[in-house]
């Protein structure tokens, strides 16, 4: 299995592969930046990128996944908003590249006091300026899946085949799926029923081979309350008899997963991460 952790972004952004050199992750996470503010204007060093691309072929720690910014909105009906978030994130794929990351992960933004068909039309839309915008990028984008908090897209996986048919150029797009969001939204991967069901239905929206990462969570809300959180790997009520099942399954076990389990201690990475590879068939 390709295995890792979103790794914190303190310090220095090279300094990453050090942490998940040292939890023995296959791969990792990262934030390239403050997740909770804007760039204005501020972009990495080229020394840091240098360390990065250099640190990151020494290690061979692949794929690497950054996340995207939590105040980027694509689905925004506030024109300064939308058109601001597709600036940022035309920035983020454009530091990216120079990082040598091989995706982006994503939500898919809030629709706001409009609707969802409208919240999708303006996200098809940026997403097709983006993808104009970074035609010669080879950083890939992934849709990830949501719990159905207030007005967020993306807790169906209509949703996604809606976005994927109105884009005029796909073949950069996939889907990142996030365990505890998918059972928080209504799926109940607690269940070998539940999780064939929704792999199902992903085949039959938009395919599964999409999938390019899986963020392997357990969830600490109950079944389809819509309450984004995380819990540990078999400490929620995915639990671990289901965590197990979906490690283990066939069509997803190749599929690189990154953990983003709640940093309890300084020992929760190592810890959830030595479960899963124990849960995980050799």
């Amino acid at each position: 299995m390709i295995l890792g952790v979103h790794v914190s972004g303190s310090g220095k952004i090279y300094q990453a592969f050090d942490t998940a050199k040292a939890l023995g992750c296959d791969t990792m996470q990262i934030f390239s930046r403050s997740p909770q503010s804007w760039r204005n204007g501020v972009h990495l060093d080229p020394e840091d990128i240098a360390e990065f691309k250099a640190r990151h072929k020494k290690t061979k720690i692949n794929p690497v996944f950054i996340h995207i910014s939590y105040l980027i909105n694509l689905a925004s009906p506030d024109p300064r908003l939308y058109n601001g978030s597709i600036q940022a994130y035309i920035e983020d794929i454009q530091e990216a590249d120079e990082l040598g990351a091989d995706y982006i992960v994503t939500h898919m933004g809030s629709h706001k006091e409009t609707s969802e068909d409208a919240g999708i039309k303006r996200l098809v839309g940026a997403l097709d300026k983006i993808l104009e915008e970074t035609k010669g990028s080879k950083v890939g984008i992934l849709l990830e899946n949501t719990s159905g908090s207030g007005s967020w897209l993306g807790y169906r996986f209509y949703h996604q085949h809606k976005i994927l048919k109105g884009l005029k150029e796909k073949t950069r797009v996939g889907l990142c799926l996030d365990t505890a969001h998918a059972y928080l939204a209504g799926y109940d991967l607690a269940t070998k029923q539940g999780l064939a069901g929704m792999l199902d239905e992903i085949d039959e929206m938009v395919g599964l081979k999409l999938i390019k990462l899986i963020h392997l969570n357990d969830a600490a809300g109950e079944l389809g309350c819509h309450h984004d959180r995380h819990d540990h790997i078999g400490k929620g009520h995915i639990g671990l008899a289901g965590m197990k099942r979906i490690i283990n399954h066939p069509k997803l076990k190749n599929i690189p997963m990154i953990l983003e389990t709640p940093k309890s201690t300084e020992n929760s990475d190592k810890e959830n991460l030595a479960l899963v590879r124990k849960l995980s068939r050799k």
